[in-house]
């Protein structure tokens, strides 16, 4: 099979109800990290605002954030970051009575037409369901990322490093150019890097996941040896550490953004205490994102499915989807996300070893 980006849809901006519609109310800011009252909030979803009779999209969206109108285009702005005077976007109807319109219906796929029952089983993504046409067009996916200059960013929690197999197909993943940039926590790259360090992750080794003897002070030896040398680069060139995750991000030169949380061992020097700071720090590579996968972690991928809209408008103006993947054991981590608003995310419910094989298969790695 080979893979087609679904087709942006523009509004037609010459209906009646886009040429009657108003300017969107612009209204100062009355100082730093406060909107004022009626404010419009962001989707996931393109939107347009009419400013001075023009329609503008609002190129790098998010939700729960404010437009903020700059004089020449719409910026969609965090509250924490919105400055005094700011003119932002006040208005709460999406239909363009305010001179705002949120275009929810705009891709157009080539998909053979499906049959469409009132009363069907298998509905739902579950354990139960076959995801062998996801792990088909996720492949897919990847290779046209790579081959057309896409973004992909990989999210992920701690149990990526426990076991050998995944370890290494991730590693594999980013020295194919596979990855854009990755974002995790601190006990990520922590069992990550005690794996190349000891050969275990928490103490268990990562090939037979047997316990090591005192194998519960590994991580902490990692920690302490990474702080030693004052940075991971400098573990990694010192220690003589040859593969995982994180070194292959350092090989390759694969920005990686870690998180600190309020249970964190260390931390490592490269992870950000300053949690915003951080969050910035993330949305700088979501607002570069064509293809996000979160795996088995609630937290990061939810951090960044926040962040993350439906759509990404290139450098040339083409506006194109974005898509995003869950991948947990348990099937309410793997549809969370579509109950925090980023209906656009696919589940699959698997673990993350047995996924990473299955892409490994696929992409020959």
């Amino acid at each position: 099979m080979s893979f087609k980006l679904a087709k942006y849809i523009e509004p037609d901006f010459t209906q009646e109800k886009f040429i009657n519609a108003p300017n969107a109310k612009l209204v100062k800011a009355p100082h730093a990290k406060a909107a004022p009252k009626g404010f419009h909030a962001t989707s996931i979803f393109p939107e347009y605002f009419k400013i001075d009779g023009q329609w503008h999209l609002a190129k790098d969206s998010r939700m729960d954030a404010v437009p903020v109108w700059d004089g020449e285009q719409v910026r969609v702005v965090e509250f924490r970051n919105i400055k005094a005077e700011d003119m932002i976007v006040v208005g709460r109807t999406e239909d363009c009575s305010e001179g705002i319109y949120v275009h929810d219906d705009c891709w157009l796929r080539e998909e053979e037409e499906e049959v469409k029952n009132t009363f069907a089983f298998r509905q739902a993504r579950s354990r139960e369901t076959s995801f062998t046409q996801d792990y088909k067009e996720l492949i897919e996916l990847l290779k046209y990322e790579k081959a057309n200059n896409g973004y992909v960013v990989w999210v992920l929690g701690p149990a990526c490093s426990f076991d050998t197999e995944a370890r290494r197909v991730m590693g594999e993943i980013i020295a194919h150019g596979y990855c854009n940039a990755l974002l995790a926590g601190n006990a990520l790259a922590t069992h990550d890097l005690e794996g190349g360090y000891l050969g275990t992750a928490l103490g268990c080794d990562i090939v037979n996941q047997k316990q090591h003897f005192m194998g519960h002070y590994n991580h902490l030896d990692t920690i302490n040896a990474i702080n030693t040398y004052e940075s991971i680069p400098a573990f990694i060139e010192a220690e003589g550490i040859k593969d995982g995750i994180i070194y292959n991000c350092v090989k390759n030169n694969v920005p990686f953004v870690l998180n600190g949380s309020i249970r964190d061992d260390g931390p490592l020097p490269e992870v950000y205490e300053d949690n915003y700071v951080g969050q910035d720090t993330i949305r700088s590579h979501i607002r570069k994102a064509t293809t996000v996968i979160g795996m088995a972690t609630v937290l990061h991928t939810i951090a960044a499915g926040n962040m993350t809209p439906t759509y990404r408008v290139l450098e040339d103006g083409t506006v194109r989807p974005i898509h995003f993947y869950m991948v947990d054991t348990s099937e309410f981590a793997a549809n969370k996300l579509g109950d925090r608003g980023s209906l656009a995310a696919k589940g699959i419910v698997t673990n993350v070893q047995d996924f990473m094989r299955n892409l490994s298969a696929g992409l020959d790695l």
